[in-house]
């Protein structure tokens, strides 16, 4: 293998994404053939230099890529989890015994646990929203699809109580303002007396809701359906599917 930079081995390696590993490097907490290195456009060969992260050894990971159609209240997280038994599609656990112990929090990565690596969600979705999610350990894969540049178009299917009218999708499609940044979704469709489809591209933290709710309208369902051009098709709620590099990628 050629040499490559030191945060792009990081990040490869599953350890966090891209821009996360240049802070761990930053701080000190790196060491390539023992001597803490803090550049993170170091250049080293993973098959003759020796990487250390908290002086532990770090060895370049076999790549995963899930489509995940999340379920209804499990929070997305990086926190990583120990190992059990898993299959190439699963649903998610259930565990009996959990029930009479102190109930916590269910993250997306549990359903993942299976695989024994460090797995993170690219991108978030509310613990009551359903629908797409990117699930895997590639962090530089990560970084380009969060990345503003991307520009990703993310489409909804929002259920509400009321009839929708036009007035409804009028006041959505001129948009309003979401962490104190205006913006406005990109197209709104209605597709029944109470659904609608709505396509984004800002990508900030609940402004579907915040469209919902300045609409005066009452939100029962919201789904996360497409991101760029990978589609969640008919995968059930609560699975997911491991797919390629190459399948994933469709997503650009």
């Amino acid at each position: 293998m050629d040499k490559i930079r030191l945060n792009k081995f990081l990040a490869h390696s599953g350890i966090a994404s891209r821009r996360k590993v240049e802070d761990i490097i930053l701080s000190k907490s790196v060491k390539v053939n023992g001597k803490i290195t803090i550049l993170p456009q170091t250049l080293i060969d993973p098959k003759v230099d020796t990487v250390k992260v908290n002086d532990r050894v770090v060895k370049e990971e076999k790549k995963y890529y899930f489509i995940l159609n999340k379920p209804k209240g499990f929070i997305c997280s990086n926190q990583i989890n120990p190992n059990s038994s898993s299959k190439n599609t699963q649903k998610l656990h259930k565990n009996k015994k959990s029930s009479t112990k102190k109930s916590k929090e269910h993250l997306v990565i549990d359903l993942f646990k299976d695989y024994g690596v460090r797995l993170f969600t690219v991108g978030r979705l509310d613990k009551d929203t359903t629908g797409l999610l990117v699930v895997t350990n590639d962090g530089d894969f990560a970084n380009k699809v969060i990345h503003p540049s991307s520009n990703l178009e993310k489409e909804y299917f929002v259920k509400v109580k009321e009839n929708i009218l036009d007035i409804h999708l009028k006041k959505i499609s001129k948009g309003t303002f979401v962490e104190k940044k205006f913006v406005k979704p990109k197209k709104v469709i209605k597709t029944t007396r109470k659904t609608m489809r709505i396509m984004v591209t800002e990508g900030k933290k609940r402004e579907i809701k915040v469209f919902i709710q300045k609409a005066n309208l009452t939100l029962f369902e919201l789904q996360r359906v497409r991101i760029g051009n990978l589609k969640l098709e008919n995968i059930p709620f609560g699975y997911y599917k491991r797919v390629s590099l190459a399948e994933v990628s469709k997503i650009f």
